[in-house]
């Protein structure tokens, strides 16, 4: 059975690319949201393998819907998306439990990667 992944980006492009990747390697896509508030309530309602957490959003931050999904589940996966220029962010996001990150711009095998490391599966897995 395929790991089951939600995307969370404000950015439609950037949900869009993420899904054409994810779902090219077998991967179910449960959901996606477009800010941290929507991925919280998902991530209740979903209960995805995995979670991919965009930074910057409208509502509620990556950071912030972060913190309150692992608050209520210890083991969630969630791979952080970040810009270049967040670094601060993105430590700050490792140190709150992200169990893996991908920087901006990324390319199809880093998402890869860092998907099946989180998942803790092989990076050669199919």
């Amino acid at each position: 059975m395929a790991a089951t992944i939600l995307i969370v980006d404000d950015a439609a492009f950037m949900r869009a690319m993420l899904k054409r990747i994810l779902e090219d390697a077998g991967f179910e896509i449960v959901g996606e949201a477009v800010n941290g508030r929507e991925a919280v309530q998902l991530y209740e309602e979903l209960n995805p393998d995995l979670v991919t957490m965009d930074m910057v959003m409208p509502e509620m931050g990556g950071m912030e819907a972060l913190q309150a999904i692992r608050g209520r589940d210890h083991k969630a996966k969630v791979v952080i998306v970040s810009a270049v220029d967040q670094r601060e962010n993105l430590l700050e996001a490792i140190r709150s439990g992200a169990t893996e990150y991908i920087v901006k711009p990324f390319d199809e095998s880093r998402v890869m990667k860092a998907v099946r490391r989180a998942l803790g599966q092989s990076p050669a897995a199919a």
